[in-house]
């Protein structure tokens, strides 16, 4: 399971970057433009994933900012957000690659955000929901650029593992 969280660690990386880069070619008026994505636009809709992420992490590692509300605004402005994912995808890297089977059994304890009780649960679904949900969310950016009438994005872990990621296969 190890090898399979680091690769998916790697992917999401790499399918982030993706996504960064067809956003930084849109005006600003089409990266806040609403285009009925789950959170509208690809600035809401990349800031969720980015507060995610961070929630995540704070339960899993005790450390880091973890926003209040999943549709928090980290960051108005591109570059910023562009930089901190940067970062973020950089820590999830960093952090998988110090777990051990051990840890990925234990169990851990956190409290939603969104509903505020306890919660105890093994660490590996909830690391296989992180990566999940990093993964519908991009589905919604390729959706809101498509919308956007820019090129579709070849997203698939199987793009990734036939190219930059041939060192999982």
């Amino acid at each position: 399971m190890l090898r399979h969280f680091r690769m998916f660690a790697a992917y999401n990386r790499w399918a982030n970057a993706q996504v960064y880069k067809a956003a930084a070619e849109l005006s600003d008026a089409e990266f806040r433009s609403d285009r009925g994505a789950f959170f509208g636009s690809l600035h809401r809709t990349l800031n969720h994933l980015l507060v995610a992420d961070r929630i995540w992490m704070k339960r899993f590692t005790g450390t880091g900012d973890a926003p209040a509300t999943l549709d928090a605004v980290l960051f108005e402005e591109f570059d910023a957000l562009a930089t901190a994912r940067t970062a973020e995808d950089e820590r999830i890297i960093a952090w998988t690659g110090m777990l051990d089977e051990k840890a990925l059994a234990a169990d851990f304890t956190y409290v939603p955000v969104t509903q505020p009780i306890e919660m105890t649960q093994p660490l590996s679904p909830a690391l296989t929901h992180l990566f999940n949900h990093q993964t519908h969310h991009r589905g919604q950016c390729h959706m809101t650029l498509t919308a956007l009438g820019k090129p579709s994005l070849s997203l698939d872990l199987i793009y990734f593992l036939r190219g930059e990621g041939r060192e999982w296969m």
